[in-house]
């Protein structure tokens, strides 16, 4: 299985109430950003894999250990969008 390991992570804490509009679309931009990587990472992963010329029993569970790892990388960040963009729209109200 590949070993990619690089992890991305932008927290969003009690201070973002405190932010110029400027700083969360920058924010908004950086968390964009980081779930591309990961987007990008899986989709590399992942196309590794279906080339390899293991068994396709081992591909098929490295590649629902490859989902099932994109989906908890991801889940983290597009919650932390979903507030951020939450936010936004409150302020702009």
């Amino acid at each position: 299985m590949p070993a990619n390991t690089t992890h991305y992570s932008v927290r969003i804490g009690d201070g973002i109430s405190h932010m110029q509009s400027s700083e969360l679309q920058s924010l908004q931009l950086s968390l964009r950003a980081t779930l591309a990587a990961i987007d990008f990472a899986y989709e590399s992963d992942m196309e590794t894999v279906r080339k390899s010329s293991v068994d396709e029993l081992f591909k098929r569970a490295t590649i629902r250990r490859l989902q099932e790892h994109h989906r908890e990388r991801r889940m983290p960040c597009v919650a932390q969008l979903e507030r951020l963009q939450g936010r936004i729209q409150a302020r702009a109200a």
